[in-house]
């Protein structure tokens, strides 16, 4: 039999943590990786940076869309983000998995190599984590950064006259999952958009050096994201469609699809781009770019100074 073959029960608990840990490199920082009662992680700023998601097959992910490696990633990405918005640079994750008896080894050890790949792509590792049986598939990863002695960027530090700014990809992701909701594999750029996200893990800390007063992971859509931003600092948000960038991509999948892609970019949740607030005449890092002004208070999130009328973005239980 394979090494691959059969399932997690027939494989058994730690002979499947082995498989999923052994021969993986750990970046400096992890002191002490998998196979003790807990990981040893350095903090060289003496404060850690720690943020939770959950996965759950079915409402985050379908392995009908997406192959194992691609939810790995994906469940290491959308956390790596939320580091990122604080300005912190990741330092390790720990993963829970939680799966039926008769899920296939191999479509664990798939998820695996995705998450290391992400991690690596972030220049960490997977310190730990733990397995358990459950009625269907969840995946549940804790996230680590450091400050770098810096102090965080929260939600709540945006003021009247701040430029608002985006880093990273806008709207792939939802015009992604219209896609592979009408049936189809392609465009893959797009599709693969909604599959794997691919955060700027950079451009949070860059952000953070240039003065960045508030920050916030483009999750749930960028409206709907600079709202909670705008809420938590206490001012409204005007969006300017004329800087918005409409890739020509997604102008083509809109048109198959009789969609508005600037909706998708408004909208769109999944991207895990990073929007930010700075001062006004800040020289934005690369990558960055102005999409925005902050503006008075109780003014609410406006698009081209008026409100935006139709619904958007991601809410859980709805």
């Amino acid at each position: 039999m394979s090494p691959n073959d059969g399932t997690v029960a027939e494989t058994g608990e730690f002979a499947l943590i082995r498989a999923v840990t052994e021969g993986r490199r750990q970046p400096p920082g992890t002191l002490l990786g998998p196979g003790d009662d807990a990981a040893v992680v350095a903090a060289p700023d003496g404060r850690v940076v720690a943020s939770t998601d959950v996965l759950v097959q079915g409402v985050h992910f379908r392995l009908d869309w997406s192959a194992p490696e691609h939810v790995g990633r994906k469940a290491v990405a959308v956390n790596l983000a939320d580091i990122a918005a604080m300005g912190a640079t990741p330092t390790t994750v720990l993963v829970g998995l939680a799966c039926p008896p008769d899920t296939p080894r191999a479509l664990v050890t798939a998820l695996a190599d995705g998450m290391w790949a992400e991690a690596e792509r972030a220049g960490i590792g997977v310190s730990g984590g733990d397995m358990v049986r459950a009625d269907q598939l969840v995946i549940s990863v804790t996230a680590l950064g450091d400050l770098g002695d810096r102090e965080p960027v929260t939600r709540s530090g945006a003021r009247p006259g701040d430029v608002v700014a985006v880093c990273g990809k806008l709207g792939w992701a939802a015009a992604g999952l219209a896609v592979l909701g009408r049936g189809f594999r392609s465009p893959v750029g797009v599709v693969n958009a909604q599959r794997c996200p691919e955060p700027p893990y950079e451009a949070g800390p860059r952000a953070a050096l240039a003065g960045a007063t508030a920050m916030i992971d483009v999750s749930d859509g960028l409206l709907a994201d600079l709202g909670h931003l705008g809420e938590a600092s206490g001012v409204g948000i005007d969006v300017r469609t004329a800087d918005l960038e409409v890739p020509a991509r997604l102008t083509e999948v809109g048109a198959a699809l009789g969609a508005d892609p600037l909706d998708w970019v408004l909208t769109g949740g999944e991207d895990h781009a990073l929007a930010a607030t700075f001062p006004p005449f800040t020289e934005l890092p690369d990558g960055w770019r102005t999409i925005g002004v902050v503006t008075m208070a109780d003014s609410g999130i406006t698009v081209d100074g008026k409100p935006f009328s139709r619904e958007g973005g991601w809410t859980h239980w709805s």
